[in-house]
């Protein structure tokens, strides 16, 4: 039963965050993907995934123990950090921060969590900024 409404909870966020998405006000100088494609997309995956959750269901779901549980909750308070710091700490540092945490409650010792958590952000920054000119959140050292 708690897949299903698992399931449904899914299904119903992935439509509200596709109607949301196609609220976007797009500008006429917007490039050819323009600002709904990613959104659009992330909505549809989640749609199918929950789909597929709300329609079979696991016959023996196993929640998790309560310390698995405020992990979870401390994961999301991470995400909600980043998405608030982002544009004050900029993308660099936010990310380094937020994805070292992450590694770290993900089993890596803490050195090599902040080793990955500075790669993967100065790898993203590359891609994204240098290749693909994307424009990313500058933080008090202009990059």
């Amino acid at each position: 039963m708690s897949d299903r409404i698992f399931g449904a909870v899914g299904l119903c966020l992935a439509l509200f965050y596709g109607w949301a998405t196609l609220q976007i006000q797009e500008s006429f100088l917007s490039d050819a993907v323009g600002p709904k494609t990613f959104p659009l997309v992330i909505a549809v995956i989640l749609g199918l995934a929950s789909l597929a959750i709300l329609l079979k269901p696991d016959p023996d779901p196993v929640w998790p123990s309560l310390s698995r549980l405020a992990e979870i909750l401390a994961a999301v308070v991470v995400m909600i950090l980043y998405a608030e710091f982002l544009p004050i700490a900029g993308f660099l540092i936010a990310t380094a921060f937020a994805s070292a945490y992450l590694t770290w409650r993900l089993g890596t010792r803490p050195l090599q969590s902040v080793v990955v958590g500075v790669a993967t952000s100065i790898g993203i920054y590359v891609i994204f900024k240098l290749v693909l000119g994307l424009s990313l959140a500058s933080g008090p050292f202009g990059f």
